[in-house]
C-alpha cells in the first residue's frame, strides 16, 4: 500500500468515528448520561413518595373527602372514624373487663377488631359490628337534627356552653400525655383528621338530636285510665314479690355415663332424700310459733340443718322470678304460705315462703340529697373515725341550710356545691321518681316514712362503691309507681315506632373514600 493510500484510510477512519479513543469516550459519555437519568428519576420517585406519605399523614384525605352520605349530608372518613371509635369506646367502657364475656378482646384497641369474630353477627368481625353501630347512630342523629330544624328546635347558649365545658383543659391534658395539643390526642385515639373542631361539631349535633328526641317523647300523653289498663295488661310481671327460699341440693353419686366416662349426679334415692328434707322444713315451720313468718321459716331451716342452713330473702319483679317457683308466687297467695318445688334442673328442691305482693300502686317519692362520703383507707375500708367525720360534715351542711332561708332552692344550691353524688349534684341533688327498694336501706326508709314537704334529716348509706351520710330534703310525692312503669313502657313503644318511621326516609351510602374508614 502506498503512503498516500494509507494516509487516506486514516483520514476516513477518523471521519467515520472509528478511532478507538473516540469510541471509548463516546461510550463513557453515554453511560454517564444514562446514570444521571436513572438517578434523577429515582430521586423524583423518592420525593414523590415522601410527599405522598406526608400528604396522607396530614389528614387532608380523611377530613376533606367524602366517605359516606346520608340525605343531603356528606361525611368525611374522619367523621365516620370518630363515630366508629366512639361506639367501640362506649362499649368497652360500659362492660370493662366483662367485655370478654361477649368475645371482645380490648387489649389491642381498635387495631385488633378486624381479626376478632363477633358473636352478634352471623358472619362478621367486631370491626364490622362497631361500623354498623356507628352508621346506625349517624342515621338517628341525622334524622333527629333534620326534625329539629323543621320544628324550630335549637340549642340555647347554656346547652352550647355545656358542650364547650367538655373541652376545657383538653390541651393541657394532651400535653401531659406527650402530645403537642388536643388535636394530636384526638387523632391518636380516633384516627387521622379527627380534631377538636370535628368532635365539637359532632357533640353539638348529638346534643341537638337528644333535645329533639326528648321533645317528641314529652309530646306523648296518656290518661290515668289508659295507664291503669296498660299496667293491668302486664298480668303481674311488674309487681314486686317479697319472699324467702332455701335450696336443698340432692347428694350426687358417681355413675357411669353413656360415653363410658363416670359422672357425678343425683339418683332417684338422693332426690327423694332431698325432698324429704324439704318437707321436714315445711313441717317444722308449720309446727313453729310466732307471727313473724320469715323468723319462723329461718328457725325451721336452722332446726332441720343443725344450724348450718339459712334461708335467702329476696324482692323481685314477677318477670324476674326463678321459673321454678314463679307461677306459684304469682298465684293468689297469703302471707306465710310455704311450698316445696323442684329446682327445674333435677338436682334438688326449693322451699319457698311467700311474704308480700306489691302492685306498685303507691306514689313515688321526690327528694333532694347531699352526699358526704367517708374517706376510705388504702385498703378501701372505712374506719369508724372516717364515718364520724363524714357525719360531722353532713351536720355542718344541714346547719348551714337551716341558718339560711330553709327553702328547697337553697338546699339545691348547697347540693350543687357540696354533694359528692355525681348522678344528682348538678340537678340540685334531685331524685324525682324514687321507687321502693331503689335506694340503699336508710335512704329508702326516709323516702317512704310519711314525711311532709320540707322535712329534712341525715341518714347513713353504704354500698359497694361508697360509705357516708346523706343530708335529706323531702320534696313530696309523685305519680303512682304503676303509672310511672306504664308511662315508661308506652313511651318506649311510641318513640320506637316514631323513630322507625323517621328512619324510613334515610339511608346511608358509602362513597369512594369509605376505604379510609376503620
Amino acid at each position: 500500500m502506498s503512503a498516500s493510500t494509507e494516509k487516506k484510510n486514516r483520514q476516513a477512519a477518523r471521519q467515520a468515528g472509528t478511532d478507538k479513543k473516540m469510541l471509548a469516550a463516546q461510550e463513557a459519555a453515554k453511560k454517564q448520561a444514562q446514570s444521571r437519568r436513572r438517578w434523577t428519576l429515582g430521586s423524583i420517585l423518592v420525593i414523590l413518595l415522601i410527599a405522598a406519605i406526608l400528604f396522607l399523614n396530614s389528614g387532608y384525605l380523611y377530613s376533606s373527602t367524602s366517605a359516606l352520605s346520608i340525605g343531603d349530608r356528606k361525611y368525611s372518613p374522619a367523621e365516620v372514624n370518630y363515630n366508629y371509635a366512639a361506639e367501640y369506646m362506649n362499649f368497652a367502657n360500659q362492660y370493662g373487663s366483662y367485655a370478654s364475656i361477649f368475645g371482645l378482646d380490648t387489649s389491642g384497641g381498635l387495631a385488633g377488631l378486624d381479626s376478632q369474630s363477633c358473636p352478634m353477627l352471623e358472619d362478621g368481625s367486631w370491626k364490622d359490628y362497631f361500623l354498623e353501630s356507628a352508621e346506625s347512630s349517624m342515621l338517628r342523629v341525622k334524622a333527629l337534627t333534620d326534625y329539629a330544624a323543621a320544628n324550630g328546635i335549637a340549642l340555647d347558649d347554656e346547652e352550647i356552653a355545656q358542650v364547650d365545658e367538655g373541652f376545657a383543659g383538653l390541651d393541657d391534658y394532651a400535653k401531659s400525655l406527650g402530645y403537642s395539643n388536643a388535636n394530636g390526642l384526638l387523632a391518636a385515639n380516633y384516627g387521622n383528621g379527627v380534631n377538636q373542631k370535628l368532635v365539637r361539631s359532632a357533640q353539638l349535633e348529638s346534643t341537638l338530636a337528644n333535645k329533639a328526641y326528648q321533645h317528641v317523647l314529652d309530646s306523648f300523653t296518656y290518661s290515668d285510665a289508659e295507664l291503669e289498663d296498660y299496667y293491668t295488661s302486664l298480668d303481674g310481671s311488674s309487681d314486686m314479690f317479697s319472699y324467702a327460699y332455701y335450696r336443698i341440693l340432692a347428694e350426687t353419686v358417681e355413675q357411669a355415663g353413656t360415653d363410658g366416662e363416670s359422672t357425678q349426679a343425683p339418683t332417684e334415692e338422693t332426690l327423694q332424700a332431698a325432698k324429704a328434707e324439704a318437707e321436714a322444713i315445711v313441717q317444722a315451720y308449720q309446727d313453729g310459733e310466732g307471727e313473724d313468718a320469715l323468723a319462723r321459716f329461718q328457725q325451721a331451716v336452722a332446726q332441720q340443718t343443725d344450724g348450718e342452713g339459712s334461708a335467702q330473702s329476696s324482692r323481685s319483679a314477677g318477670s324476674s322470678l326463678n321459673s321454678a317457683y314463679q307461677s306459684w308466687l304469682m298465684d293468689t297467695r297469703s302471707e306465710g304460705d310455704l311450698t316445696v318445688v323442684e329446682d327445674g334442673s333435677d338436682t334438688g328442691y326449693y322451699v319457698v315462703l311467700y311474704l308480700e305482693r306489691d302492685d306498685n300502686h303507691y306514689p313515688v317519692a321526690q327528694v333532694r340529697h347531699i352526699l358526704v362520703k367517708a374517706e376510705a383507707d388504702e385498703n378501701g375500708n372505712y374506719s369508724e373515725q372516717a364515718k364520724a367525720d363524714a357525719k360531722a360534715r353532713a351536720e355542718e351542711i344541714l346547719a348551714e341550710w337551716e341558718a339560711g332561708d330553709r327553702s328547697e332552692e337553697s338546699f339545691a344550691n348547697l347540693a350543687e356545691v357540696y354533694s359528692e353524688d355525681g348522678g344528682s349534684n348538678m340537678q340540685g341533688g334531685l331524685y324525682d321518681s324514687v321507687a321502693k327498694g331503689q335506694m340503699v336501706g336508710e335512704f329508702d326508709a326516709f323516702c317512704f316514712a310519711d314525711h311532709k314537704s320540707g322535712d329534712t334529716g341525715i341518714v347513713y348509706g353504704e354500698s359497694s362503691s361508697y360509705a357516708g351520710y346523706h343530708v335529706m330534703y323531702y320534696v313530696g310525692q309523685g305519680d303512682l309507681y304503676s303509672q310511672v312503669i306504664a308511662r315508661n313502657d308506652l313511651n318506649s313503644e311510641a318513640i320506637e315506632a316514631w323513630m322507625n318511621e323517621q328512619l324510613e326516609n334515610y339511608e346511608a351510602h358509602h362513597g369512594f373514600w369509605y376505604k379510609l374508614v376503620g
